[in-house]
Order: C-alpha cells, then sequence, then structure tokens
C-alpha cells in the first residue's frame, strides 16, 4: 500500500511518498519547500504571498516526491493506492492549491482520495517507522504548534477527542510574539530556543519572574496571552532587558514547557492513558522534550512517551502520508467532489468535557 500526500496548510510546500508493509509505515521521499526566508521580512507569514509561492511550487516539488520514490507523473496512477491531502485547518488561500491539486492528481489517476486534518497528521508522525501493532491506547498527545495547542485522547489510531485546548494564542504563536518583542527575528520557536540555550549554557539562576497560567486550574486548558502580555510588561519596566535577551528568552521558553508539561501530566494521570505522544512543531523544542521525559519518568513511569523523529515535526507531508496510510487501510476515503479546503477544519469528535 503506496500513497502520495501533499501539505500546503500554511507556508510550507510539502510532499511525500509512503507504504506501509509489514505493520510498518515507511517514508519513500519527504520533500518541503519552505518559505521562511521570504516571509522574515514582514515578520510572519503573509497568506497572499504563501498562496502564489505555493502555486509556483507545488507541481515541481511532486515531481521531486515521485522522482525520488522511483516513480513519475506518467506511471503513479498504477503504482499508488490512493493520496491523501491536509483539508484544514490552516490558511484558507494555501489550502486551496494544495486541495485543488491533489484532487486534479487523484482524478487524472483515478484514485481514492484521502483528506487529512492537519493536527492528526502532526500526531501520525510519532507512527513513523514505528510497528503499529506495538503501539498502546489509549495515549494522550500533546500537539504544539504556530496554530494550535492541544491534548488530544486517543482510543485507537482513528478515534480522537479534544480534552484541551488553548483558549487564546497557541504557544508557537506566543514564542512568535516574544521572539518579536525581544527582537530575535522569526520564525520565533527556534530563535527563543537558541537564545535561552546560551544562556543555559552558563547559568541557570535567574531573578526574572514570569506566570505559568492556568495551572491552577483542575481542566486541560491551555492559554498564553497573559504570559505574552507579562513579558511585554517586564521588558518595559527593565530599562536594561536588551543585555538580558537570553535570560528573558529562557525564562520564557521554561514558563511555556512547563505549563504544557503539567497539564499534560495531569491530563494523563486523570484519563490513565498507557502512551504520550509529541507532536507539532514545537514538539522540536529540547527543553520540552527534556522535561516532559523527566517528568513523565518520576511521576508516570509505567507511561510510555513517543516523541517524532525531528524531521517529522515542522509542516511536511510525510506526516499527512501517515495518517492518510491508516486511513486508507481503514478505507476511510472520500469523493472527490466532497473535498473542500477548511481553514476551521475541525477534528472528528468534539471537545470533551472534564
Amino acid at each position: 500500500m503506496k500513497i502520495l500526500a501533499i501539505e500546503t496548510s500554511c507556508d510550507e510546500t510539502a510532499a511525500a511518498v509512503a507504504h506501509l508493509t509489514n505493520d510498518r509505515i515507511i517514508i519513500d521521499s519527504n520533500i518541503v519547500a519552505s518559505q521562511i526566508d521570504i516571509h522574515q521580512a514582514f515578520g510572519g507569514v503573509v497568506p497572499e504571498i504563501a498562496a502564489r509561492e505555493h502555486v509556483r511550487q507545488i507541481l515541481p516539488v511532486i515531481d521531486q516526491a515521485l522522482h525520488q520514490a522511483g516513480l513519475n507523473r506518467k506511471t503513479a496512477g498504477q503504482k499508488l493506492s490512493g493520496l491523501a491531502i491536509t483539508q484544514g485547518p490552516g490558511l484558507m488561500t494555501s489550502l486551496l492549491v494544495g486541495v485543488e491539486t491533489a484532487k486534479s492528481l487523484a482524478l487524472t489517476w483515478n484514485l481514492p482520495l484521502i483528506p487529512v486534518h492537519h493536527i492528526i497528521g502532526h500526531i501520525a508522525a510519532n507512527f513513523i517507522n514505528r510497528q503499529l501493532s506495538t503501539l498502546e491506547f489509549p495515549t494522550l498527545a500533546l500537539t504544539v504548534s504556530g496554530g494550535h495547542t492541544a491534548l488530544v485522547l486517543m482510543k485507537n489510531p482513528l478515534n480522537y477527542q479534544i480534552v484541551g485546548q488553548t483558549l487564546d494564542d497557541a504557544a508557537g504563536e506566543a514564542f512568535d510574539k516574544a521572539a518579536n518583542l525581544l527582537q530575535l527575528g522569526y520564525p520565533g520557536g527556534p530563535k527563543i530556543s537558541a537564545s535561552a540555550q546560551k544562556f543555559a549554557q552558563y547559568n541557570k539562576e535567574t531573578l526574572i519572574k514570569l506566570p505559568k497560567p492556568m495551572l491552577r486550574r483542575t481542566d486541560y486548558h491551555f492559554s498564553f496571552s497573559g504570559l505574552k502580555t507579562a513579558l511585554l510588561y517586564a521588558l518595559r519596566d527593565d530599562p536594561h532587558w536588551q543585555q538580558k535577551i537570553d535570560e528573558y528568552a529562557y525564562v520564557f521558553e521554561l514558563s511555556v514547557a512547563e505549563v504544557l508539561v503539567r497539564k499534560t501530566i495531569k491530563a494523563a494521570l486523570d484519563l490513565k492513558v498507557k502512551t504520550v505522544f509529541l507532536a507539532g512543531g514545537v514538539a522540536a523544542n529540547q527543553q520540552l522534550r527534556q522535561i516532559l521525559e523527566q517528568v513523565l519518568i518520576k511521576k508516570l513511569p509505567t507511561v510510555k512517551l513517543l516523541l517524532p523523529e525531528m524531521a517529522y515535526t515542522t509542516d511536511n507531508a510525510a506526516m499527512i502520508a501517515a495518517a492518510g496510510l491508516i486511513k486508507l487501510q481503514a478505507g476511510q476515503t472520500a469523493p472527490v467532489k466532497t473535498v473542500l479546503a477548511q481553514p476551521n477544519f475541525p477534528l472528528p469528535l468534539t471537545i470533551a468535557k472534564n
């Protein structure tokens, strides 16, 4: 079972080919054309520019992914079993480029189309190169990216339920805004992390205090807008903050990581899960990975922690292929005419009440 997957939800034009064999998802190719250099000048993604760049890149990226997997557009119809596409959520104009391209190829090749939710794709990155039958459910996935921060309970690889989510900014968005306040540039997550590591190399003692929002609440929801505002006020009241940028980055990153981890541990304990997944672009953050692993070992030593390979943390099509293969195996395809770009695409199940 081999499929092509396409991802264009934001500013990465991506295509991948993957196959399922011996209960294991194997990636044959994974091509990503990044637009970071283009959007850096604006301090964030400009939707119209992103869409135009997707139009320019989409077919060359698909051709490269097919070629790397030993395929081409002429033979793909006979060699592939389906075509997976990110249906949403994301930027409408970006999604349209990928969805309409995928629909055209599915009709041309006479292949079933597999619509994939972007968050489910991030979670499915944890399935890549792992024996699927060895995964232990229920699992709890902490999904953290520029547009999403959520805790997702999974009873099996096709059953998803949001049990907690951000009530305002996503963690990745908070990193972007904090990096802007600290004049570190875009994208914020890697900039904050690199700056924080400089401080941590020499000293972890700091007098800077930032809040850890929502920790006293009994639910599993997050909020990062107050933390961002607290950083703004701290910088405003500190005439020497420019000499302490690395220290502020360290404290901000630590505050975000501790909130994410403590909420995850609480949910994992309450919901009696067997496995915890980390997913999304912020899953590349080393401090978050380390703290989650350390606290999980201490608090829930029998619960397994699965971390995605670094190559599959940021937006890519390999993760969409992984989710697509699981859906295809279960017969979950969709008629081409029914698949539409959905910028506010909801998860299959509604938000659970705690």
